[in-house]
């Protein structure tokens, strides 16, 4: 039986350098991208990506054979807790580009690589969720979350009937550079889960955004 095959999108350290390290570790094969082109994981191949850069995600898509049993975007970023009013136009246009332009551009470059029973996925969180956001702080990273979400949708509207799975995956709130150091999960706990979630939602046509349980979080 063929090694299922896969592309992680932002892959050199936290949550994305975990994730690779584990499909590898259940036999798959991975590209991972980072911005430098560091090689997350001895062996692994690794492919550079600034997926801000449309000229480097068509670049990627010639260099990557098809079909991909699953194509993940991972990367974003967070400029601190400032209320909407303090952010600058420059900090505002650079979240929303990372995290929630960029993603996109990256599964509709990539999108042909995808097999017809494929799964897209894309790192999303709690924090994108409107219902949800009953506490202050991070109005910008939030907002950038939902924007996420709400192009996902469309992405999924879109695609509608191509027989690809598709998910929103909230990881919970974990130690890493972006969750910061007192988070209470580690990415060695919570991304196992994660990746249980995926190879469980194979196969399942249609968009859902879930936890690392696999339960619905509230749009």
């Amino acid at each position: 039986m063929a090694a299922r095959r896969a592309v992680v999108v932002g892959a050199s350290r936290g949550l994305g350098l975990v994730l690779v390290t584990e499909l590898d570790r259940r036999g798959w094969e991975v590209v991972a991208t980072t911005r430098d082109g560091s090689v997350p994981r001895e062996g692994m191949r690794t492919e550079q990506l600034e997926m801000t850069d449309d000229a480097q995600i068509t670049a990627l898509r010639d260099r990557v054979d098809g079909p991909l049993d699953l194509l993940f975007v991972n990367a974003a970023i967070d400029r601190g807790n400032l209320p909407i009013s303090e952010v600058p136009a420059e900090m505002f246009a650079e979240v929303m580009i990372t995290n929630a332009l960029s993603p996109l551009r990256v599964l509709e470059g990539l999108h042909g690589l995808v097999a017809p029973g494929g799964t897209v996925a894309v790192m999303s969180s709690e924090q994108g969720s409107v219902s949800m956001n009953v506490e202050p702080g991070y109005e910008l990273y939030k907002a950038s979350k939902a924007a996420l979400n709400q192009l996902m949708r469309s992405y999924a509207t879109r695609h509608e009937g191509d027989g690809r799975t598709k998910l929103l995956i909230d990881p919970g709130h974990n130690r890493t550079r972006l969750g910061g150091p007192d988070a209470p999960l580690l990415p060695e706990e919570s991304v196992p889960a994660v990746v249980d979630v995926l190879e469980a939602q194979a196969g399942e046509p249609g968009l859902r955004f879930l936890d690392r349980f696999g339960k619905p979080v509230p749009w």
